[in-house]
């Protein structure tokens, strides 16, 4: 297949224009483009090959040639100083398209150097195995940083302690900003001067409202612990996996809260002797499973260089992250043609700006969601008017 090497020139639906062959192309786009950098929303529908998750979102500076680095570094920073220029006009990026603002022989000198390194990394790079995976975070991403968060900030309590947070939610733009190469295990971060949906007290959830009906959060019941269960061979219980465990593991002698702090005390500290936790819950041999030679490698193929003392917590957080993730793509690619959408994700819970016209669909949304690669996952349902007041639904 002949390789057509392009830069898009902005990452939003609407501003649809790329550099191809040292023109900028507006609008009609060529049906045979084939690689970038970085994913953008216009070209979501199109098989393209991003160069961006080859090197596990590195930036362009990372990955340059040495042997170019000094001219992309002077091309870069040209670039960098428009941005500046507009941070300090007051002219925001999500309102207006990035080629409106820059001059043509700017944009043709820095996408022509884009191209430059885009082809080093897709030459020296292996694609990763996971590379589908990757594509469909990134998608997902994609989509939440281009919605804006309804924030209502009426009625909130000003005190000492949630000053500094309103403050700064006062001055960000709202909405959030994903990072999905942040840590080692594929946790999700949240990118500097979006909204710290990630970081935000309790007790301010509630300025987060929906743009539709309500929320409706999906979360799974002990995600990490049921992980370990499925890594070991076990089969997923039923039931709430802190009561199985009391009755299993502790044989009914602790209170739920008990058992719950006692196992989450071993599955985080690798240094724990906790005999009847590791008589059930088999810690070497998972480790005996997917870490050698100081590389952890879970079962969907994310490699993770590790120590003896951090490999199982990145095993079971890298694995769980990775499952939950691919969760959230099937449900994100299950209301694309519905009024639904995921506002965003907290960990291992996921929440949807919900639409009363999709309520139909709920038993199939929970039941997609429980069904994981690891087993069926016992799944709770939260509804609520905003973010801070979600109750359990029960089904």
């Amino acid at each position: 297949m002949k390789i057509v090497l392009f830069q898009a020139l902005d990452d939003k639906k609407e501003c649809v224009a790329i550099y191809l062959d040292g023109e900028l192309l507006y609008k009609q786009l060529p049906d045979d483009l084939t690689k970038t950098w970085n994913y953008s929303k216009f070209l979501e529908d199109r098989e393209v090959e991003y160069a961006k998750l080859y090197c596990h979102g590195k930036t362009l500076s990372d990955v340059c040639p040495d042997s170019f680095k000094e001219e992309w570094e002077t091309i870069n920073d040209r670039i960098k100083a428009f941005h500046r220029s507009f941070v300090e006009a007051k002219v925001s990026l999500r309102d207006n398209c990035f080629f409106d603002l820059v001059p043509d022989r700017y944009l043709l000198t820095y996408c022509d150097a884009r191209n430059k390194i885009t082809e080093h990394v897709l030459r020296e790079h292996e694609r990763p195995e996971n590379y589908d995976h990757l594509l469909g975070i990134a998608k997902i991403a994609a989509d939440i940083k281009h919605q804006d968060l309804n924030i209502d900030m009426k009625g909130v309590k000003i005190t000492p302690k949630t000053r500094d947070f309103i403050k700064k939610v006062g001055s960000l733009d709202s909405y959030i900003n994903y990072n999905i190469f942040g840590t080692k295990t594929g946790r999700l971060t949240t990118i500097n001067g979006s909204f710290p949906i990630l970081t935000m007290r309790k007790d301010l959830r509630k300025i987060i409202k929906p743009q539709n009906d309500c929320f409706l959060e999906l979360d799974f019941n002990a995600a990490e612990l049921r992980t370990v269960l499925s890594l070991l061979g076990q089969e997923q219980p039923s039931i709430d996996l802190h009561k199985w465990n009391n009755t299993n593991v502790y044989k009914g002698k602790l209170t739920r809260a008990e058992a719950k702090k006692r196992m989450f005390a071993w599955l985080y500290n690798p240094n724990s002797e906790d005999q009847l936790t590791k008589r059930f819950y088999d810690r070497g041999k998972i480790k005996d499973r997917f870490f050698s030679n100081s590389l952890v490698k879970t079962i969907f193929n994310r490699e993770i260089k590790s120590d003896d003392y951090h490999a199982f917590n990145y095993i079971i957080q890298s694995t769980t992250s990775d499952l939950f993730l691919k969760q959230m793509i099937k449900i994100h690619n299950f209301l694309k043609d519905k009024k639904s959408f995921i506002s965003f994700s907290l960990h291992d819970s996921l929440v949807i700006d919900f639409n009363k016209e999709d309520l139909k669909y709920v038993p199939e949304l929970v039941t997609m969601f429980s069904d994981t690669e690891l087993g069926k996952f016992l799944t709770n349902v939260n509804i609520g008017k905003s973010f801070g007041e979600m109750k359990e639904w029960k089904l």
